[in-house]
């Protein structure tokens, strides 16, 4: 017995963007995004079309936090009408910041709350959002979460609604044509693991597999050419394409064990999530592999019938952009990697994933 369901009207296409005030509409909108010089040429384009927005927030910063969190909702609630729509534009932190402000109501304190109690979600708001990726790699157009950062106390948090939902997700490659080769692969690199997470999960269903397999196939074969030819927007197209899949998959089944471990490096030692999220995946495989048989059968679709050879392929792809797959190339000693293990293990994320402890500590590298 299963389900899937993504409520997200998806347009995908080079060019959408373009028509981004035919989902606009006559409505009041709100603009997030950064203040950058590419994001403020953005904007320009989308005033062009759409009108002037109600308002712009655009003090978003990486991995949004709780203290420009407050100032953005401060902003959102002294500056918006209450029926307008929100449409934002930028990486995942830009949309998960926009889910905070369509959930705030009169400021953050509510969202605070309802993040570090469970409580109070009655008094949270629900704008409707128009999200614009112009990364390829978190999925955020997809899902009903938002990762939120609480640097001071080391915290990482999920905001989980349904009403979080964008009612669009405007997908036009050809904003992505400007990523530089880090970004481009770190963010490819996590789209690879929303994909294999919603695998080896216990949340897995025959939609989120097939989006899952299509998404892993894609990248593993379009993302190292990308690194290489930047401007090419058929291999941006498949890459954003393969990110929404991977989005599409992991918006049923949430992630597991790499992700589980990944927000505590990121917070400590600064790692870019997309890597953090991506390195200890060879790890995980190897762990994983022969726990379950439908599992098994959806890694052979990726890394062909041997399996037995599907940790070295995976171990040299991702190595093949530069990219580490040791704890201690991002700091992380011996005993502090057995103890994060553990930890993630017993995470909400971590609990999702089909392995065991002890698969998983004779398989750990450092």
């Amino acid at each position: 017995m299963w389900t899937y369901n993504n409520p997200v009207k998806i347009c995908f296409g080079e060019g959408y963007f373009d028509s981004t005030n035919e989902v606009v509409g006559d409505r009041p909108y709100c603009l997030v995004t950064y203040d950058e010089s590419y994001f403020n040429y953005l904007a320009g384009r989308l005033i062009a079309i759409a009108g002037q927005p109600q308002s712009i927030i655009n003090n978003i910063s990486p991995n949004p936090d709780f203290r420009t969190l407050m100032d953005s909702c401060k902003q959102f609630s002294e500056s918006t009408d209450h029926n307008c729509v929100i449409v934002a534009i930028g990486g995942g932190s830009v949309i998960d910041a926009a889910k905070v402000l369509a959930s705030s109501n009169n400021g953050f304190d509510a969202v605070r709350q309802f993040l570090e109690t469970g409580e109070g979600e009655e008094q949270l708001g629900s704008y409707p959002l128009i999200a614009i990726p112009t990364t390829a790699g978190t999925g955020s157009e997809v899902t009903q979460w938002a990762t939120v950062w609480d640097t001071d106390s080391q915290k990482k948090y999920s905001l989980s609604r349904s009403a979080l939902y964008p009612t669009h997700a405007i997908v036009d490659p050809e904003l992505m044509l400007g990523l530089p080769p880090d970004l481009t692969i770190s963010t490819g690199l996590d789209a690879l693991s929303h994909a294999l997470e919603s695998l080896w999960n216990r949340n897995t269903n025959p939609v989120s597999a097939n989006y899952a397999v299509f998404a892993a196939i894609e990248i593993m074969e379009a993302l190292p050419a990308l690194s290489r030819d930047l401007q090419n927007i058929e291999l941006r197209s498949r890459v954003a394409r393969a990110s929404l899949f991977a989005g599409l998959a992991f918006s049923n089944t949430k992630t597991a064990l790499a992700h589980s471990v990944s927000y505590p490096i990121t917070l400590r030692y600064k790692v870019p999530h997309g890597l953090a999220c991506s390195f200890s995946l060879p790890m995980v495989l190897a762990s994983v592999i022969g726990e379950d048989r439908n599992c098994d059968a959806q890694l052979g679709r990726i890394f062909g019938d041997d399996l037995d050879l599907a940790v070295s392929k995976l171990t040299q792809f991702i190595n093949s952009l530069d990219v580490s797959t040791k704890a201690s190339s991002y700091g992380v000693q011996n005993e502090e990697w057995i103890e994060l293990l553990s930890q993630a293990l017993d995470g909400e994320r971590g609990r999702n994933f089909i392995g065991t402890h002890q698969r998983v500590m004779e398989n750990f590298k450092i």
